[in-house]
């Protein structure tokens, strides 16, 4: 079974998967979405979660550096609590702190154009966050 990894914005929701042996993440996509109208992208959720055989998701939760949780935090756990209770996997909220920042480095460094990096940004921020959940588990 693979892990699902979401990294949860206003507007987006990128989207990585791990291999079946639960080493690497790869991207899958980014889900667009509307927080202020409560559209989540749940009916995609579900078809990637069927196709990928998927038995948990990490979200990354936003902390802040002095390790306290602010208003993004928060709406990450009300949307970690959500996908709970819709699909019934446990799911795991993962410290994404300078994920972001992590994946346009490394796009950066394989010098992906400005345009098509903010195009994949947050499905990369997802890679990094379920890459790094899988490294802590091994």
């Amino acid at each position: 079974m693979r892990t699902l990894g979401l990294d949860v914005g206003t507007k987006t929701i990128g989207v990585a998967v791990s291999d079946a042996f639960g080493w690497t993440a790869q991207g899958v996509e980014t889900i667009k979405i509307d927080e202020e109208k409560q559209k989540f992208g749940l009916s995609r959720l579900k078809e990637l979660i069927d196709q990928h055989e998927i038995s948990k998701i990490v979200v990354g939760l936003p902390k802040n550096m002095n390790g306290t949780i602010g208003e993004r935090g928060e709406a990450c756990q009300r949307f970690a609590n959500l996908v709970e209770e819709e699909f019934s996997l446990p799911v795991i909220l993962w410290d994404e702190r300078l994920s972001t920042m992590a994946a346009e480095r490394l796009l950066i460094s394989a010098d992906v154009s400005r345009k098509k990096r903010k195009q994949v940004i947050d499905k990369m921020a997802a890679v990094v966050i379920l890459q790094n959940y899988l490294d802590s588990i091994k």
